[in-house]
Order: structure tokens, then sequence, then C-alpha cells
């Protein structure tokens, strides 16, 4: 063997040409992984919903516990009844008109005062104002004048008028415009 066989020989032939290398992929995109478990979120749902009942729960709570407004006092109620009472003192007869306007001086006094006026005779209530100081010697006259006009007309049938009527009208408005606490 020859020199150039020996080297012909431990040289491997060539082999073909190697195939081009496959192109680099991309990075793949991102994936959107929740962060919390399942149970995570559901509790939480859960607790939000607690809390968001809770706090419905107060505000109705706190919404019909606050006070109402105020009744209106004995003196706005009385001057709404003789207001109404004023548009009858034509239309309405002395006696009933009579009646209707000492029942409503007797609530007032009632009411402001907190005496039983409704449930006493005329001399009874006279006499239960004689001593308190809450009622003034103008007062006494006013009430003892307009009672006494009432009674008369309410008991004795004493013949009035619309003129009548308009006078207890401003009596009994003079007390309860003028009446202190």
């Amino acid at each position: 063997m020859t020199f150039l066989a020996a080297l012909t020989a431990a040289t491997p032939a060539p082999a073909a040409p190697a195939a081009t290398p496959s192109p680099i992929r991309d990075i793949a995109p991102p994936v959107d992984v929740f962060p919390y478990p399942p149970w995570m979120v559901a509790t939480a749902a859960a607790l939000a919903l607690v809390l968001l009942g809770i706090a419905v729960w107060l505000v109705i709570r706190w919404v019909r516990s606050r006070p109402g407004a105020p009744p209106p006092s004995a003196r706005v109620l009385a001057t709404r009844e003789l207001d109404a009472l004023r548009e009858q003192v034509e239309k309405m007869p002395p006696y009933k008109f009579s009646i209707a306007v000492s029942d409503v001086l007797r609530r007032f006094v009632g009411g402001h005062f907190g005496l039983h006026a409704t449930r006493q005779t005329s001399p009874e209530f006279l006499a239960a104002i004689g001593g308190t100081p809450r009622f003034s010697d103008d007062d006494r006259v006013l009430l003892a004048s307009f009672l006494e006009k009432c009674d008369m007309i309410k008991f004795a049938h004493v013949e009035a008028d619309s003129e009548d009527s308009r006078e207890l009208l401003g009596s009994a408005v003079a007390f309860v415009q003028g009446a202190r606490a």
C-alpha cells in the first residue's frame, strides 16, 4: 500500500452536504394565569356579600329609627281648626258653631296646659284655673266671658246670630294666640 492509498483510506470520504439547520422559533406569548385559587375567590365573594348585607341592614335600621317630625303643637292645631271654623261662621248655625269653637278651645287648653278642660263643666274649669299662675287675669276674664257666652247659646238656647259666632271665634283666636306656655 502506498502512501497515498493509506492516506485516502484513513480520511473518510466527505459526506453529503449537511442540511441547513431549522430556523430558531420565537418565544411563546405569555399565558394568563389567575393568581388566586378558586376557593379564595369564592370566600372573598361570600365575605363581600355578607358585608354588603350588613351595611344595607344597618342603613335600613338607621333610617327606621330616626325620629319622625314632631307632632304639631296644640297652638298650631287649634289655629288650623279655628281657621277652618272661620269659613263656617256664616254657614253653620250659632248653636253648632258655639259647640265647635268651644271644643277647639277646650282641646287647646288640655293640650297646651295639660288640664282636663274637655271633661269639666265651665264652672269647674274656671275654678281649676283660678288658682294657677299659668293663666293671667286677662286670660281668666277672657275664658270666663267666652265660656259664659257659649253656655248661654248651648244650654239656655239664647237667640244668637252669625255676629255672636264671630265674637266667639275672635275670643278663641285671641286666647290661642296670646296664651303663654
